[in-house]
């Protein structure tokens, strides 16, 4: 029987990543909140790998925390191992990856939760939104009858929809890591006429630690503890727990392909589409049938637990084959699995429904945040849930919504994506989605973005000042050695240039010409008495600013081009299949997704150059066809009363 059991100003359904930094984005800008989770108990889950960041999902987890979010304080008080990547390349790629504490994670993660002023943690399963007629959430309905009303409500549901989960023959409904499949709220979606599909993924085994001869593997530590998540960060862990590479081999190979009848997915038992950056083991056999290994890392799970991840072999394949073929790769060769690899279906909805604030275009006030979405990956679930809190509370507010460019945040391309093209399989992001990435570095994330958390309200007065300290700080050091000019008989200046074998100085320059020489960083100027000593980031920063002033110049100018096409506006009322010169996938792809810009149109998968073109023309003759209106001072002079 149902019952009213409250009323808030948000409702958040999921405590994952996505739901975790909505709840805390809403609360923290002074909405009431509550937020609903299947088991208290996994709050901030990592049911797939233990660890955060890596090459963009790094950026994005720095983007977060630049605007007032929690992920990226959560890991740097959590890890076990931090290492920064791509350090050979150029640092439009560098990507920081943490290996996580996945207990220690959580722990952290439900305290800070369930200590939120303005926020309640409950445990239950919603099976019903609550729409009135004039399509305005109101609130959820539980499986206990349970009513909550709120007219703001973000759904971060994960891969919990109509959870399926399959292990060679066997199926059965249910969540990741033994966990609940939610059932009912699918179908309520469905009445509300919001479309649906189906995505799978796959996990691996989880084995015992104990059962492991790591002499036979090669160990990867971290490289640097200096390196943090959190603009906040001060001082690391000091922990470097190593993870452990090894390698498949041709027999490990045999074992799979003999046995891939028992396959859910090549048996056809699977209706979903998986992700094609993170495939199953017997998926890369039959994709790659030439090589000979295929490499796994083994990665502990937390300091208090003998359970470690294996990386690389996600399945679905029966357990005792499972056992088999793991027994076969050196080091695991008395292996004892604690967890069985199985393949997770879900629904989601297509993301194309919702617009940029992440915002039902169909149901006012519904907002999707996370695997709901059509995404895989914490770090993209956590931005999306950062973005869906500070826009509902915007909402609540009567305020404009936050809306990141693709040009401003690797954020703003994640969503920019979803909602623009929409995705036909679980969407990772990657350093190759931004068409702007040396602009949306790891280091700069605080200084694109700061500002504007603190604008809506986020970010707190402790960070924004150490945010203004920064800043003031980093213009003060480069005007500084532009200023400064030094010549061959400058003290230290040839023994700097002897040591570095950099040409002599011929003229004057200044140091922060001198810093363009790819030999001749920072920390070289202090070391030789050339320069201040200043905090590690505020020295790389410099040493980036300088060395690639010509690329950025470059793309800010490509930037400038595509803001005047994002601020060309569409009316939301156009009905494109009337526009003539349109072709007529265009005017069915445009009348479905309703881009609000020019730009966003000129993204839309199947709408081609020629499109836009008479899309312009259109929006000109729209321009031209609307009376003018003049000043006062204007139709004076035009009546000769001008003095």
């Amino acid at each position: 029987m149902s019952y009213v059991a409250g009323s808030y100003d948000c409702i958040i359904v999921g405590a994952g990543h996505a739901g975790c930094e909505a709840a805390l984005a809403t609360a923290r800008m002074g909405c009431r909140s509550v937020i609903f989770t299947l088991n208290m108990d996994n709050i901030a889950l990592m049911p797939c790998n233990p660890s955060i960041g890596g090459p963009a999902k790094g950026n994005l987890v720095r983007e977060i925390d630049a605007l007032g979010g929690e992920m990226g304080r959560n890991i740097d008080e959590t890890y076990i191992q931090m290492r920064m990547l791509n350090t050979g390349k150029g640092p439009a790629v560098y990507g920081l990856r943490a290996q996580a504490d996945k207990f220690a994670y959580q722990r952290r993660m439900t305290a800070v939760l369930q200590r939120q002023e303005n926020l309640e943690v409950k445990q239950a399963l919603v099976e019903r939104l609550l729409v009135n007629e004039n399509r305005e959430v109101q609130g959820i309905e539980t499986e206990t009858g349970a009513i909550y009303y709120a007219p703001l409500v973000i759904l971060c549901t994960g891969t919990y929809l109509k959870g399926k989960i399959y292990i060679g023959n066997l199926s059965y409904s249910g969540g990741p890591n033994g966990q609940r499949a939610a059932e009912k709220l699918v179908d309520s979606l469905a009445e509300l006429g919001l479309e649906m599909g189906r995505f799978k993924t796959d996990t691996p085994p989880r084995v015992d630690k104990r059962s492991l001869d790591y002499e036979e593997m090669l160990a990867q530590s971290g490289n640097d503890d200096q390196f943090f998540f959190s603009y906040l960060t001060e001082k690391g862990r000091g922990l470097n727990v190593p993870c452990y590479l090894t390698y498949t081999n041709e027999e490990t190979h045999r074992i799979i392909r003999d046995n891939l009848y028992e396959s859910s997915f090549y048996r056809g038992d699977l209706e979903g589409i998986g992700p094609r950056y993170c495939p199953a083991i017997e998926d890369k056999i039959l994709r790659f049938p030439d090589k000979k290994r295929h490499q796994m890392f083994l990665e502990p799970e937390g300091l208090d637990t003998e359970e470690v991840y294996v990386q690389g072999m996600s399945t679905s394949l029966p357990e005792n084959v499972q056992l088999e073929f793991l027994r076969t790769i050196a080091g695991m060769k008395r292996v004892k699995m604690m967890r069985t690899g199985y393949s997770i279906e879900y629904n989601y909805i297509n993301p194309t429904q919702l617009q940029a604030s992440l915002e039902t275009k169909a149901i006012r006030g519904l907002f999707c945040a996370g695997q709901i979405n059509g995404t895989s990956g914490y770090e993209e679930a956590a931005a999306q849930g950062l973005m869906a809190g500070i826009n509902a509370a915007l909402k609540f507010q009567q305020k404009e919504p936050l809306i990141l460019k693709r040009s401003e945040a690797y954020i703003g391309v994640l969503i920019d994506d979803l909602v623009t093209k929409g995705t036909n399989e679980p969407y990772r992001m990657l350093t190759s989605r931004a068409e702007y990435r040396l602009l949306l570095r790891h280091d700069n994330a605080d200084l694109r973005l700061t500002s504007k958390g603190w604008e809506v309200g986020l970010v707190t007065p402790e960070r924004y000042a150490r945010f203004r300290q920064k800043k003031e700080l980093l213009e003060n050091s480069l005007a500084s050695l532009q200023k400064t000019r030094v010549s061959a008989s400058t003290k230290n200046v040839s023994e700097l240039l002897a040591a570095k074998e950099s040409a002599n100085l011929r003229q004057n320059t200044s140091l922060y010409d001198l810093l363009k020489r790819p030999e001749i960083n920072y920390r070289d100027l202090v070391q030789y008495g050339l320069a201040e000593e200043l905090p590690q980031e505020i020295g790389r920063a410099i040493d980036i600013h300088v060395k690639y002033e010509g690329y950025i110049k470059q793309q800010l100018a490509q930037v400038a081009k595509f803001n005047k096409l994002e601020s060309k506006l569409l009316p939301q009322d156009l009905d494109y299949m009337e526009l003539k010169g349109l072709s007529v996938e265009a005017r069915q792809k445009l009348n479905k997704i309703k881009p609000v810009s020019v730009g966003q149109a000129s993204r839309i998968s199947g709408v081609s150059p020629a499109d836009i073109t008479a899309l312009m023309i259109h929006l000109e003759k729209m321009r031209r066809s609307k009376p003018q209106v003049k000043a006062p001072e204007d139709i004076e002079r035009e009546n000769g009363y001008d003095e």
